[in-house]
């Protein structure tokens, strides 16, 4: 019998042809309550994955096409007068004014916000209530965004002309950040074969409902983590506030993360408890953008070996990074720390 994940996976891997890795990372995302940020060249698939996911499953969808003219208001909507004519119960007419918020694409389920890093910061930190608090004030008034609720966004690596970078406390709110990485040549042969993004893209319905979305993540918090594997998140975060090559470490909030990320990857393995590998697997693309480091290539430069964000199990060939990337302090954390039995 066919899981809802496994239908979720199949759905998408029907129109996303490349790496399997960062679609795995994508729904970790999604069941987490998690927002990513897919980070890679042009082309390689960013937006037909995100719109893959969002048409996957039976809920509202928008997409913001991020440009440098972009206001605040044209993400999180706006207060206008409105002006209605009413009887004065004397024969004439009153003219009667209200102010009706026009609500802006931010509220969705899901959002695609389609190259974040091309509209200038003023735009980028509309989105930092809704991302941590999943509500939108506007004129003082407080507005519950609907659930499920995820920030899909996609970036060109910042060194590109005309983008403006993510500051450190906007990409502290991405759950994730992945690449995508060059498709293999079979795979790239397929893609051009099946043009899957003008057919299938376009051809997808939605396999699961909301309520099912928001079944799997409250699985997620039923899941199982040893004190063990508690102890080993707190190591490897103290290990990165110590580093001598790291200027900012791990906070709580990204401990946080590398925690409920370990436990959506067990419920995406059909698990109810976490394993070690669920946490290693994780380190990279839930921790690297959250660290900063001393030398050049700090925790908002562009590092992509294709690996979907680089998911890999203890024994697995990991890929090589530049030594100063933070990906490779990670990497060197992780193999001076004992992995619990």
């Amino acid at each position: 019998m066919t899981t809802p994940i496994q239908s979720l996976r199949d759905s998408i891997s029907g129109v996303y042809l490349g790496n399997s890795t960062a679609v795995d990372q994508l729904l970790c995302c999604l069941l987490a309550r998690g927002h990513v940020l897919i980070e890679d060249v042009p082309g390689v698939g960013k937006t037909v994955l995100a719109t893959a996911l969002a048409r996957s499953v039976d809920c509202s969808f928008s997409r913001i096409q991020l440009t440098p003219d972009l206001l605040p208001s044209d993400i999180i909507g706006v207060s206008i007068f409105r002006t209605d004519t009413g009887s004065n119960g004397h024969g004439g007419q009153d003219l009667k004014g209200v102010f009706e918020f026009k609500r802006g694409p931010i509220f969705a389920n899901i959002v695609l916000a389609d190259e974040i890093n091309r509209t200038p910061p003023r735009t980028q930190t509309a989105l930092l209530e809704a991302m941590s608090e999943a509500t939108v004030t506007v004129d003082g008034k407080t507005h519950v965004l609907d659930q499920p609720f995820m920030i899909i966004a996609t970036q060109n690596p910042f060194d590109f002309e005309g983008t403006y970078p993510l500051p450190e406390n906007q990409l502290d709110r991405f759950f994730m950040r992945i690449s995508l990485g060059y498709p293999d040549a079979t795979v790239e042969a397929r893609v051009l074969s099946q043009r899957p993004g003008d057919r299938a893209l376009h051809a997808l319905s939605p396999v699961l409902h909301a309520s099912d979305v928001l079944n799997l993540q409250q699985q997620v918090e039923r899941v199982r983590i040893d004190d063990a594997l508690i102890r080993y998140i707190i190591d490897l975060a103290s290990a990165t506030r110590s580093r001598d090559d790291l200027q900012v470490g791990l906070s709580p909030r990204g401990s946080l993360a590398l925690a409920q990320a370990a436990r959506a990857t067990a419920v995406l393995a059909g698990r109810d408890y976490v394993v070690p590998d669920d946490i290693v697997n994780n380190v990279l693309p839930v921790c690297a953008h959250r660290v900063i480091g001393r030398g050049a290539m700090t925790s908002s430069r562009f590092v992509s070996r294709g690996e979907g964000g680089a998911g890999f199990g203890r024994d697995a060939v990991r890929p090589a990074y530049p030594p100063e990337s933070t990906q490779a302090i990670l990497l060197s954390i992780l193999d001076g720390l004992t992995v619990p039995g």
